[in-house]
């Protein structure tokens, strides 16, 4: 049976307490770094990017679609301009003359209905631009909530980083303090049970939190001040004192 003295035994508790803050710490940072609201906005945030690029999209197109409206309009333009400038000048024929005002009629026509396809085209581009800036408003928000969230995350995952390194700083410190036979058995059954020690407390171990059955607390008591003994459910280094009634 592996020994230790009683007053080492007991200040394995020290280090399992070290180790179980730091195992809290551990816990408390993946509980902080899944953080249900952030999910929930990259969702949010994903539905919106794709609403966006759609949105930006029917932008783009409808841009380019004024822009050839506007160019038919200019040519028809120019060709009226052109055409008007035969006319007034009187050259030419009277059948070419009377051709020009025919075609003159038909262009004035082809440009009003041009112009029509351009203010169509106008408004739908006005109101998708509308829709834009709205849209972009509110991804601009969902991005502002996100960054404010991941910042307050961010914050307190340091914090408990920092704490932790601290309490590991102290686990280290303690640990060098302690003879490697008996850290190497505490930290094989840490490493084991999950549970290096625990308290021998009233008849109950505090590794596993059982009360012991009368024959395994009948073999504990037989068993001399520097046996190292366990906890026959959890597996854990018992820590036992006198003052613990165990």
């Amino acid at each position: 049976m592996a020994k230790a003295p009683a007053s080492e035994q007991l200040r394995l508790l020290d280090l399992q307490a070290l180790d179980s803050k730091m195992t809290q710490l551990d816990r408390r940072s993946a509980s902080v770094a899944k953080n249900a609201d952030i999910d929930a906005l990259l969702e949010k945030l994903a539905t919106a990017d794709s609403e966006l690029v759609t949105i930006n999209t029917a932008v783009g197109d409808t841009q380019r679609e004024l822009q050839r409206a506007e160019t038919d309009v200019e040519m028809v333009q120019t060709r009226i301009d052109r055409d008007q400038k035969r006319l007034d000048s009187g050259s030419g024929s009277p059948k070419d003359l009377s051709a020009l005002q025919s075609e003159l009629v038909s262009l004035n026509k082809r440009r009003s209905d041009l112009e029509d396809v351009e203010l169509e085209v106008m408004e739908r581009l006005e109101a998708v631009r509308v829709r834009q800036a709205d849209h972009q408003k509110s991804h601009d928000s969902l991005r502002e909530e996100l960054a404010a969230l991941e910042k307050t995350r961010d914050a307190e995952l340091a914090a408990i980083a920092s704490e932790r390194a601290a309490v590991a700083a102290d686990r280290a410190e303690l640990a060098g303090t302690f003879e490697p036979a008996l850290l190497a058995l505490y930290e094989k059954t840490r490493a084991q049970r999950g549970v290096g020690a625990a308290r021998l407390f009233h008849g109950k171990s505090e590794g596993s939190g059982m009360q012991l059955s009368p024959g395994d607390l009948a073999d504990i008591k037989k068993a001399a001040e520097d046996d190292i003994v366990f906890c026959p459910d959890s597996g854990c280094i018992l820590v036992r004192s006198t003052e613990w009634a165990s």
